[in-house]
């Protein structure tokens, strides 16, 4: 194959782009659909025929940024190249999007533009498929230059990759979560002040300690941190003994636990909140029975913080039998082989359990009562009659904030030790039963709270199958047919229930963006494991910014982003997948980072020893033995997608209306029996979804034989 046939084939790209599809996105349609008049008229017109025939001139920029690298395909590979390459490529992207960003539907979108080059009588919307893969093309052509140029090793994949990903990353996450963030250093009177900034931080409302003494509430910042850090402990802590109980334990038991742990990823978030309403909330059964048995009073003890509050698969056994075969007993072999090397796994699943706990919107809002945390303050902030901008924004600077220090004990914790467990030799271990006492300690912590999980989620389910929960317990399946009817009309099936039209976009939307999600998060993991770049640190932290960013301040980023030229997106399907796709990013990107650090980078270096291209390696290789990350993201930002609330609250619309928006709104009507019932349907569609997953995409193979008997000493 040609050193330059990649060149030549994003040449073809841009030259599609400005000639076969429409340059600006349409009102109310899909641009795909208008190709055929892409030679007519001007809502429609290609780049080329804006530019010359309908008064666009500043579009020829990026047509001759093409034309320079169409010359480059045709020179020969070397430093030279890349010059050019680099100046056609990444030249003609800068100046589209300059243009892109200082014209607008209304002509120049900047006063001091306007004050000095006069009225522009010329005017811009967003981009559509024509301006978006013409800017993808150029963003491409440009990383080829670089790599020629001595970059990336010479990689061209891994160049396009790296600058591909980090282009995205800045303009989906850092760019509107930036604009929204600057409002903290803007003053009730519209100037810029960084006194203003330290004024709505440091104050009584996000620091306070008056709980301490006089009985007050503590500050909303206290209370996402200590939130967060008994949640992520909690969590962490359960979900390594459940992890536990299920690799190491008996195999009798494994595959329901291993159901069991899913429960609360695949459940959306009203369901824990109202299971929990349904048992401890004043008409639940808990305060009834202590009222009908000791006569006490129904209070509203469980809103409030108590409410809120309420990968070992991949560790080699051979390891562990060294230990053994050293002479060591069961008991010293899990606490300095087995344990030690669940480190990263722990250190990962701390990470995400502060900032999902920091980030939650949905148990807050239902059960927390007067305990207010960051997230809904922010979302108050917004919303609420104040609608003070700046609070948002500084109360988001403090999650941040927090997220990233959180971030950088997790990498000062795991230090530069290595974890590598996986190797290009095979691995015929045995994994070792759990000693006794742990297998005790383990036993009589995590079976009470596997109990206590199934009563929860046993009376969430049942909500949804009775008359009125604390009045009338008269079964019924009026809910599930409000929500969910079908009848029989004069040209068919007729989808007669309310949810459907809800039901049927989320899906939609779900399953568009969690493929993306896996396959972008996981390529993230592997450019941050196995290669290097200047800017590498940037590069991370800007994948993982959307989970310190709490979904609603996301949402109304996107909103303040993208609300104008050049990235009109605002009330489409588009905006949502968007939405999905960066916000469940850092999940892929996790799952991979710690399956990488299994994984030995000779593999790799065998491949491409062998003359395997890297995209080969990938494929043949990496990949395989990725399988149980591709799983974990996959599901994950599906059923991510189809739980979501906060994120998406400020983008739905009447045409794009949302499961959880279609819940929430039965909720504050009161109608909690189709609110459950509408969960209880999710939660069979997500079970039958990660079970699709897991059938499709398959288990890692290691190489390990099967476990025969044996009897291990305490």
């Amino acid at each position: 194959m040609s050193p330059n046939a990649a060149l030549r084939a994003w040449v073809a790209v841009g030259i599609a782009a400005w000639l076969l599809f429409p340059w600006y996105a349409l009102q109310d349609a899909n641009g795909l659909l208008a190709i055929a008049r892409t030679w007519s008229a001007a809502e429609t017109g290609n780049g080329l025929l804006q530019a010359t025939r309908f008064g666009k001139p500043w579009l020829l920029c990026g047509l001759a940024g093409l034309l320079v690298c169409a010359v480059a395909a045709g020179m020969a590979p070397g430093r030279r190249q890349g010059t050019v390459l680099l100046a056609g490529g990444l030249g003609g992207a800068l100046a589209l999007l300059a243009s892109g960003f200082a014209i607008g539907a209304k002509g120049w979108s900047f006063d001091i533009l306007g004050r000095l080059f006069g009225d522009l009588s010329q005017q811009q919307f967003g981009i559509g498929w024509g301006g978006a893969l013409a800017l993808a093309a150029l963003v491409v052509l440009g990383a080829f230059g670089l790599a020629r140029r001595g970059l990336f090793r010479g990689d061209l994949f891994v160049a396009a990759a790296v600058v591909s990903c980090g282009g995205l990353l800045a303009l989906f996450i850092v760019y509107p979560v930036a604009k929204t963030l600057g409002g903290a250093f803007i003053g009730e009177d519209g100037s810029g002040a960084l006194a203003s900034f330290a004024g709505r931080i440091f104050n009584e409302r996000n620091f306070g300690v008056g709980c301490l003494s006089a009985g007050v509430r503590c500050g909303v910042a206290w209370n996402t941190i200590v939130l967060g850090i008994a949640t992520a402990a909690s969590t962490t802590l359960l979900g390594t003994l459940m992890a536990l109980m299920a690799e190491r334990g008996s195999r009798r038991g494994a595959r329901a636990l291993n159901i069991l742990a899913m429960l609360p990823i695949i459940t959306p978030p009203f369901v824990v909140g109202l299971g929990l309403i349904l048992l401890f909330g004043r008409a639940g059964i808990v305060n009834q029975l202590l009222e009908s048995v000791f006569g006490v009073t129904p209070t509203r003890w469980f809103y409030g913080g108590f409410g809120v509050w309420g990968v070992v698969q991949g560790i080699a056994p051979s390891l562990e039998e060294a230990a053994q075969t050293l002479r060591a007993n069961a008991q010293r072999t899990f606490t300095t082989v087995t344990l030690p090397l669940l480190r990263p796994g722990l250190a990962n699943a701390f990470l995400v359990g502060f900032i999902e706990s920091m980030a939650d919107f949905g148990n807050p809002i239902v059960v927390g009562g007067q305990f207010s945390v960051l997230s809904t303050e922010i979302f108050f902030a917004i919303v609420g009659a104040q609608y003070d901008q700046g609070r948002a924004a500084s109360l988001a600077w403090l999650l941040t904030l927090f997220a990233l220090a959180v971030f950088a004990l997790q990498r000062w914790v795991l230090g530069r030790r290595g974890y590598t467990t996986v190797s290009g030799k095979g691995d015929s271990g045995v994994p070792m039963p759990l000693p006794k006492n742990v297998r005790r300690l383990v036993n009589a912590i995590a079976l009470p709270w596997v109990a206590f999980t199934l009563v929860v989620y046993l009376f969430a389910l049942v909500g949804g199958f009775v008359q009125t929960w604390g009045r009338d317990y008269t079964p019924t399946l009026a809910h599930f047919a409000t929500a969910f009817s079908l009848e029989w009309g004069a040209f068919g099936i007729v989808w007669s229930g309310t949810a459907w039209n809800s039901f049927f976009t989320t899906v939609k939307l779900a399953a568009i963006s969690a493929p993306l999600t896996a396959a972008m998060g996981l390529l993230i993991a592997w450019l941050l494991a196995r290669t290097q770049f200047r800017g590498q640190n940037l590069f991370e932290f800007s994948a993982l910014l959307a989970f310190a960013i709490p979904g609603t301040v996301l949402g109304v980023s996107y909103i303040l982003a993208f609300n104008v030229p050049p990235f009109e997106l605002t009330g489409t399907g588009l905006i949502i997948v968007l939405c999905f796709l960066f916000r469940n990013l850092p999940v892929g990107v996790r799952a991979g980072s710690a399956a990488f650090q299994q994984l030995d980078k000779s593999l790799d270096e065998a491949s491409l020893m062998l003359r395997a291209s890297t995209v080969q390696t990938l494929r043949h290789v990496t990949l395989p033995l990725l399988k149980p990350a591709l799983v974990a993201a996959l599901v994950y930002s599906f059923v991510r997608s189809i739980t979501t609330v906060s994120a998406v609250i400020f983008l739905v619309t009447a045409e794009n209306e949302l499961a959880t928006t279609y819940i929430i709104g039965r909720v504050g009507n009161g109608d909690y029996g189709v609110a459950l019932a509408y969960c209880t349907v999710l939660i069979l569609l997500m079970s039958a979804a990660t079970a699709l997953i897991q059938l499709l995409v398959g288990e890692r193979r290691l190489g390990r034989r099967a476990a025969t008997p044996i009897t291990i000493g305490a």
